[in-house]
């Protein structure tokens, strides 16, 4: 898939494990790994990192594929949700943190066309999830505001 602001195709990213059953070699059992997405999730880490820490630390290569549900499932039935989706969360920090060192440089022309892009990109996942009904149809982007519910 072609990148959004580029003329580039762009690396597509790990491949995933190409088995849909548990794999012999994985111990924990899927209660197991479902306390443990519940304990890391408790601790402030995102969807993305729970998986990767469960990956890297446990040996759990699909969470689905040992407890037969996806992350965010497990963690709407133990009632933990975020403000905000994963990805508008990554992309509003980016955008603040752009916006802090234009407060500093101004005339960096390069850092301003990236405020837009990433904002671009940000008006278009808020359209989306809206359309998708996981954000209210009256939320705004306002980086002011915004910072409140983005935590660092």
């Amino acid at each position: 898939m072609a990148r959004l602001h580029s003329r580039k195709k762009g690396k597509s990213g790990s491949t995933r494990p190409p088995r849909l059953e548990k794999p012999v070699w994985v111990e924990r059992s899927g209660t197991n790994v479902e306390e443990d997405v519940v304990k890391l999730a408790k601790k402030g880490q995102s969807k993305s990192m729970i998986g990767t820490i469960l990956r890297d630390s446990y040996g759990v290569p699909l969470v689905k594929v040992v407890t037969g549900k996806k992350i965010s499932t497990i963690l709407e039935e133990n009632n933990i949700k975020t403000s905000l989706p994963e990805d508008l969360t990554n992309l509003v920090k980016k955008a603040l943190i752009i916006r802090k060192h234009l407060e500093n440089n101004h005339k960096d022309l390069g850092a301003n066309k990236g405020l837009q892009r990433t904002e671009s990109k940000i008006f278009r996942l808020i359209r989306y999830y809206k359309k998708k009904k996981v954000l209210a149809i009256d939320f705004k982007y306002d980086p002011d505001q915004i910072r409140t519910l983005v935590a660092r």
